[in-house]
């Protein structure tokens, strides 16, 4: 075992050291950066991501300056990331950081571990990249490489899982420079040890790795199923007056999107029609608050938007009014609100908002 991993990690930073991608976080150890970049990459590919990166390290350079910032700001410049209680836990945390530590980050894993939204992931990957903290990563790149080397079947996604692939993780680690051997291994496993068709002939493990030895590469790692996606039918009601007003209304309930913009919603428990939608009480208080009579579907065709445990099927519903609308908003200042990705895209295309 002794030489499996030393072998390992020897073999796995000689390969970093010649393959890693020019990634603009890469160039520095400030915690500030790093620490931004491992939050957007959490459920976010380097591609996607790094505009991101970039548009939010221009917007604010230090941390005090993100904490000062808006919320709605923030939420902004996050918008189409998704899964954004990321952007807000974010935003919590900075304060933490500007007001509470003066402005400099927790240099111990503890530490890092009491920002919000900061876990074992994040909290080893910024310990061990800035500060040398000798802790080991485990993320999905992680379980994917370590299972297949060493034909581990053990669920990642169980209890035990956790805690036999950290333990393994940090057997490996190089404690002599754990924040590159970290980003090495991450970066195996995005590019190298991928979860469809692995160039496997060509990987320097060939030789080691069991799950290629005994053809299970494409079974590993094992992940439980999950649990049964739900469905949920949105309506939204988008008001058009002669003023050239619209509607729109924060979410404040916790759950998805909040603290986002959208337009005023009727969610039913199946795709109904207009004289079905018009009939349901929340869709006739809107109507009467703002002197609609009658709704035209935009598009036939529901816009399904796939979340990790649910998928919205959602339709927008034109509704003109000649009434003043005492909560509108001017259609030319509609891009200044943070939105969903779905209503963001209902916004670039629809014609009455151009």
């Amino acid at each position: 075992m002794k030489e499996t991993l030393d072998f390992f990690a020897k073999n796995l930073i000689d390969w970093y050291l010649d393959n890693k991608r020019d990634l603009p976080w890469r160039s520095t150890k400030d915690p500030y950066f790093i620490w931004l970049s491992e939050i957007i990459l959490q459920q976010t590919r380097v591609a996607q991501g790094t505009p991101y990166y970039l548009a939010l390290t221009r917007a604010f350079p230090q941390v005090t300056s993100l904490a000062n910032a808006p919320q709605e700001e923030v939420l902004k410049l996050w918008q189409g990331l998704g899964y954004y209680s990321r952007a807000r836990n974010l935003h919590i945390a900075a304060k933490y950081v500007a007001n509470e530590l003066d402005g400099r980050f927790p240099s111990t894993y503890k530490g890092l571990l009491q920002l919000k939204g900061v876990g074992d992931y994040t909290a080893s990957a910024v310990g061990s990249i800035c500060f040398d903290l000798p802790t080991a990563v485990v993320d999905g790149n992680v379980y994917r490489v370590l299972s297949r080397l060493f034909g581990i079947t053990t669920p990642i996604n169980t209890t035990q899982g956790t805690k036999d692939f950290k333990a393994l993780a940090q057997q490996l680690l190089d404690t002599s420079d754990p924040g590159t051997y970290n980003q090495a291994l991450m970066e195996f496993g995005a590019r190298f040890c991928v979860p469809q068709n692995p160039n496997c002939e060509q990987c320097i493990f060939k030789y080691k790795c069991d799950a290629h030895k005994n053809k299970q590469v494409a079974k590993l790692p094992v992940k439980l199923k999950k649990l049964k996606i739900k469905k949920r039918y949105f309506n939204y009601i988008v008001i058009l007056s002669q003023e050239y007003q619209t509607i729109l209304r924060q979410r404040t309930t916790k759950g998805i999107w909040q603290q986002l913009f959208e337009f005023p919603l009727v969610e039913t428990q199946k795709e109904v029609d207009q004289s079905q939608l018009q009939e349901a009480p929340q869709c006739i208080e809107i109507l009467k608050q703002n002197g609609i009579d009658c709704l035209t579907l935009y598009r036939e065709k529901s816009v399904i938007h796939k979340l990790s445990h649910q998928h919205l099927y959602t339709r927008f519903w034109i509704a003109q009014t000649k009434s003043k609308l005492p909560q509108g908003i001017p259609i030319d200042t509609i891009d200044n609100y943070a939105v969903p990705v779905l209503i963001s895209n209902f916004i670039s295309e629809f014609e009455g908002f151009k």
